[in-house]
């Protein structure tokens, strides 16, 4: 199903409103573990669930998670500039930005910082970073002023060799006989901003609340 994102701000009581669909990057699909990579799954794009529980459907385990930072029960956050929406899932942060002013905006990925669920930090890899990207310079992304930019984010050292063209990379976080063991860990992203020429980094951190056996 195609990802259906709701905007809303949050902090001070402020109200939420829906927002239009955001544009679907790929669907994921994993794969059996291939051989000397030790992975229980190969995820190729992300998984785009709008289910309450997060999941890939033949998994043991489901996910629930609470954005912990800024606090929200609505996976949302917004300033004067910006407005957020995030859904997590096991195989990458999705997230959806909305310029709302009229002036340019940037993300900074190589500004930008992934903290995974076993506490490493990383780069960014995000929808179009590839394999040889790994080493390079990433160029920042354009949000037009009142316009909506659509993405998920994980950490680029995840990415593998792909396969048929397709970002392949390992699930953010493991839907196997591990997974209860990713209960209350924290994962998240400092998303590197240029806003008219002011730099700006966004802290975000989600718990993972409950792992639930199917």
């Amino acid at each position: 199903m195609a990802l259906a994102l709701a905007l809303g701000a949050v902090g001070g009581g402020c109200s939420s409103s829906p927002a239009p669909a955001t544009p679907t990057p790929p669907r994921s699909s994993a794969t059996p573990s291939e051989s000397g990579t030790g992975f229980t799954g190969i995820v190729r794009g992300a998984e785009d669930s709008v289910g309450a529980l997060s999941g890939s459907a033949g998994a043991l385990y489901q996910f629930r998670f609470r954005q912990i930072e800024p606090g929200s029960d609505r996976f949302t956050f917004q300033d004067r500039e910006l407005s957020f929406f995030f859904k997590p899932t096991p195989d990458a942060l999705y997230f959806q930005i909305e310029n709302r002013q009229n002036r340019l905006v940037w993300i900074e990925w190589e500004r930008s910082t992934f903290y995974d669920p076993v506490g490493n930090t990383d780069k960014v890899a995000h929808g179009s970073t590839t394999w040889s990207d790994r080493f390079k310079t990433q160029a920042a992304t354009q949000i037009a002023g009142l316009q909506r930019y659509g993405d998920f984010v994980l950490p680029i050292s995840y990415l593998l060799d792909p396969t048929g063209g397709v970002q392949s990379h390992r699930p953010l976080i493991r839907e196997d006989s591990t997974s209860p063991q990713y209960t209350d860990r924290v994962f998240g992203v400092d998303l590197a901003m240029t806003v008219e020429d002011r730099p700006r980094v966004y802290n975000f951190r989600f718990k993972i609340a409950s792992v639930i056996p199917r």
